[in-house]
């Protein structure tokens, strides 16, 4: 199989986690409906304003959450990619500049500076996406970490967005052959 399988790969596994979000936000206005079966028990005593409130904070969450997930499975495309340039000493001035990043830090590779920072030096073209993907990462990281404070992150981050730029990345970056 080719890198373009290998991709293929990648982008099914990022529309299933858009068919599991989009089923569950489905669900949720499903379940908030107030012809739901177990609406009148649920929801005794709320007024419509309240049900639509707590719906959004529902849709909020899970829109976190997906993202989150688009996050982690792109980070591990990333991180995959590195290694296989590694183990397999590929010519290419990425793939050596990651050898050089293994030699002197061993297993603790860091996403953005060595990663990313190696993608924008050796990759054509992958300054704007990479770029935009730290912003996303910030926003991952900011989330990670309990969101005690306002971020300064300079867009809003939501599903969508980082869907469509994992979307993006995949068809864009040439990944490796991943297993």
């Amino acid at each position: 199989m080719g890198s373009g399988s290998a991709a293929l790969r990648q982008r099914r596994s990022l529309e299933k986690i858009a068919d599991y979000h989009n089923d569950v936000v489905a669900s949720l206005k499903a379940f908030f409906s107030e012809t739901a079966a177990t609406a009148s028990d649920r929801f005794l005593g709320y007024s419509p304003r309240q049900m639509e409130e707590e719906l959004a904070a529902r849709v909020d969450e899970t829109d976190i959450r997906s993202a989150l997930t688009v996050l982690t499975s792109l980070e591990a495309s990333f991180r995959i990619d590195y290694e296989f340039r590694c183990e397999k000493r590929m010519k290419d001035s990425l793939s050596r500049a990651f050898r050089a990043i293994q030699k002197s830090r061993g297993q603790n590779i860091r996403l953005d500076q060595d990663i990313f920072e190696s993608w924008t030096k050796y990759a054509t073209g992958s300054r704007q996406l990479i770029g935009d993907l730290r912003g996303a990462f910030r926003y991952r990281n900011w989330l990670a970490h309990g969101h005690y404070r306002e971020p300064k992150l300079g867009r809003k981050y939501d599903f969508n967005y980082v869907y469509g730029l994992a979307d993006e990345v995949l068809r864009v970056f040439p990944f490796c052959k991943l297993k």
